[in-house]
């Protein structure tokens, strides 16, 4: 009876004020390839009342280009460098580039535990679980499209080896420093967080920052 009550509510409802709309938003298994690259990307990029939510748009292609990076670093890796030198691992497994280095390492807050089992840190489900619910309130908005495209993107990519455009593929310098193109880091947009060593900070003019983090290509030089 319940339910038949819910349904009677909603249907008057509909008849009074048209449609109701809820979004539905979903996200993957935490222990899916797709479900853990997508907690990544929600949890690495600003939504609407962060600090560094600027737009969807931005939001939107910071998670792309996030996704970018980790693929860079997965098969994209320039010569003489190794994938060692940009992973932190040798692997040919996204999941192992996200978790290099433990709950601290390449990717703050995801990791394995040691029966293997891929994991994140509470604060990261606990962020998801609160946009859900505000992606889950009321008409679909903007809350839902980003966590949607968030998981368009991880989809894309685990189940049809599809990228985004990435906009640093061909970047062949920055500030008369020659670059091997792509991006191998990303970082809060902030001055002082640098990764480093032979990363050098693509700048505002080449589109390097979106959702406020910063992202890094390598010298073609290494020093």
């Amino acid at each position: 009876m319940p339910n038949l009550r819910k349904a009677l509510l909603l249907n008057l409802a509909a008849i009074a004020f048209g449609p109701v709309l809820f979004a539905g938003v979903t996200l993957p298994s935490r222990q899916s390839t797709e479900g853990f690259i997508a907690y990544l990307l929600i949890n690495e990029s600003p939504f609407p009342g962060d600090k560094a939510h600027r737009s969807e748009r931005a939001t939107m292609r910071a998670m792309e280009s996030i996704l970018n990076v980790l693929v860079s670093r997965l098969v994209f890796v320039p010569v003489p460098y190794r994938q060692t030198d940009v992973a932190s691992v040798q692997t040919d497994n996204i999941l192992e580039i996200i978790t290099a280095g433990g709950v601290r390492g390449q990717v703050d807050g995801f990791y394995r535990a040691s029966n293997g089992r891929l994991m994140m840190v509470d604060r990261v489900g606990e962020r998801a679980n609160h946009l859900l619910n505000i992606a889950n309130t009321g008409q679909p908005g903007r809350f839902a499209r980003l966590l949607n495209h968030a998981v368009t993107v991880s989809s894309e990519y685990t189940r049809k080896t599809t990228t985004p455009y990435d906009p640093y593929a061909r970047l062949t310098a920055i500030q008369s420093i020659p670059v091997t193109g792509r991006a191998y880091s990303w970082m809060t947009d902030q001055s002082f967080y640098h990764p480093g060593g032979n990363f050098i900070r693509i700048p505002d003019s080449s589109q390097g920052a979106h959702g406020g983090n910063r992202f890094f290509s390598l010298r073609s030089r290494p020093k």
